[in-house]
C-alpha cells in the first residue's frame, strides 16, 4: 500500500482560509486520524485527498504520484461517508458490487470479493436485503464493505461512526481496528471524538482553525501536549485549567499559595527567563496551570493544597465525578474523581491534594506548554 503525502496544502474560500500550510506524510499501511473541533478543516483535507475538492496551493501525493490534477475516479482511493451513501433501491450485494461493475471487473471475481468481504464484516446473511431493512450498524458495515471490496490503495473515512449509538460505536470501532490489522491498507480517518482518535490511531494529527497543532502517537499527545488546546482536547473529562500567577517559588491560585517543587522551579525559570512575550513581566508571570482529574485527590484538611465547594456530583458506577469551585474564588472550577463509596454531597467543602509532578504550565495568552 502507498504512502499519502501532503505538502504545504492550503484551501481558501474567499475571504476564509479553511486550511493553511498543511504538511504531513502517512506512511505505507498506517492508520492515521485527523481530529479537532468542528470547522477545523479535517473533512476538507479528506476531500482534497479524495479528489472531491481542489487545493488552492500545495501538492498531494499518493505513493510517488502527484495527484493534484488526477480525477477522483483515477486516484484509487475509497471513501466512507458519515451518511453511508448507500443506494436504497439496491440490495446489499448490489451495493457492494456497484463500484466493481463500473470498472468492468470480471463477474466471478466480483462475486468472490463480495462473499469474502461480507463474511469478514458479518453481513453475509444480509446480502439480499435493501438498506432500508437494515439497522444503522448494519448499514455502516455495508458502507465499509463497499469500500473494502474495491481493494483500494487508500481508505478515507469521514466520521463513519457518528450516527451509531454508544454501544454499537464501541463495537464497530473495535471491528475497524481489527480490519485494518488484517488488510493493512493506508487509512486516514476523520473524527471529532477524542476516544475514537486515541483508540484507533497509529498517529494523530490535531487540527485547530485550519492549522496543525501537533502530530504524535496517542500516548505522547496525552502526556506531552504542545499547547493548552491539545491538552484540553484529549482526556475525558478534560484537563482542569486553573488561572494562576507564578512568583518564582510558588503558584498563586486565587488566594491559595501552592509551593512549586524545586525541580519544576528550575525548569520553569529557564523557560520563563528566555520568553520574550511582553505579557510576561520579569519576576511575576501570569500562567495557566493544567492538571487532569485523575491527579487530584480528596485528602485530610491538614495536608490540603486547595479547599473547594462541591457543586455537582455525577455517579458513574465504580466512581463518581465531582465538579467543584474554589472556596476563595467561585469562578475557578475543576473536576476530579471520588470513589463510589466516598460520601460527597453538593455544598460540601472538600480538601484536595494535587500531584505536583503531574502539573502542566501553559502561557496564558498563546497556550504554549512551558514544560516541553
Amino acid at each position: 500500500m502507498p504512502r499519502v503525502y501532503l505538502e504545504q496544502i492550503c484551501r481558501r474560500f474567499n475571504p476564509t482560509t479553511a486550511i493553511e500550510a498543511i504538511t504531513f506524510e502517512v506512511p505505507d499501511g498506517q492508520f492515521w486520524v485527523l481530529v479537532g473541533p468542528s470547522g477545523c478543516g479535517k473533512s476538507t483535507i479528506l476531500r482534497l485527498i479524495a479528489g472531491l475538492d481542489t487545493a488552492s496551493s500545495g501538492d498531494i501525493y499518493i505513493g510517488d504520484r502527484l495527484v493534484n490534477q488526477v480525477p477522483a475516479r483515477q486516484r484509487d482511493v475509497a471513501m466512507v461517508f458519515q451518511n453511508y451513501a448507500l443506494y436504497p433501491h439496491m440490495s446489499v450485494a448490489e451495493n457492494l458490487a456497484f463500484g466493481l461493475r463500473l470498472r468492468g471487473t470480471d463477474r466471478r471475481l466480483v462475486q468472490q470479493r463480495i462473499e469474502t468481504t461480507a463474511k469478514s464484516l458479518n453481513i453475509a446473511h444480509l446480502l439480499d436485503r435493501k438498506p432500508g431493512q437494515l439497522s444503522g450498524g448494519q448499514q455502516q458495515r455495508v458502507a465499509l464493505g463497499r469500500a473494502i471490496v474495491r481493494q483500494p490503495q487508500v481508505f478515507l473515512l469521514d466520521e463513519p461512526l457518528s450516527n451509531l449509538d454508544a454501544q454499537l460505536r464501541d463495537e464497530t470501532r473495535a471491528e475497524l481496528k481489527q480490519l485494518h490489522q488484517t488488510l493493512g491498507i493506508t487509512t486516514i480517518y476523520v473524527t471529532h471524538d477524542q476516544v475514537e482518535a486515541m483508540t484507533l490511531a497509529d498517529q494523530i494529527v490535531v487540527l485547530n482553525q485550519g492549522k496543525i497543532q501537533q502530530i504524535n502517537d496517542p500516548q505522547t499527545l496525552y502526556a506531552q501536549p504542545v499547547n493548552q488546546m491539545v491538552a484540553t482536547f484529549f482526556g475525558s473529562p478534560p484537563m482542569n485549567i486553573l488561572p494562576a500567577r507564578y512568583d518564582g517559588t510558588a503558584f498563586l491560585v486565587g488566594s491559595n499559595h501552592l509551593p512549586c517543587p524545586t525541580a519544576l522551579q528550575k525548569q520553569l525559570q529557564f523557560k520563563l527567563d528566555s520568553a520574550t512575550e511582553p505579557e510576561l513581566p520579569s519576576g511575576d508571570w501570569t500562567i495557566n496551570l493544567g492538571i487532569r482529574p485523575e491527579h487530584i485527590h480528596l485528602t485530610d484538611p491538614a495536608s490540603a493544597d486547595l479547599i473547594v465547594t462541591a457543586t455537582l456530583i455525577e455517579p458513574l458506577g465504580r466512581e463518581k465525578l465531582v465538579r467543584a469551585s474554589l472556596l476563595t474564588d467561585a469562578s475557578t472550577t475543576l473536576q476530579f474523581w471520588a470513589a463510589a463509596d466516598q460520601t460527597v454531597r453538593v455544598g460540601d467543602q472538600l480538601p484536595l491534594r494535587l500531584e505536583f509532578n503531574q502539573l502542566f504550565v501553559f502561557h496564558s495568552q498563546t497556550g504554549k506548554n512551558f514544560l516541553i
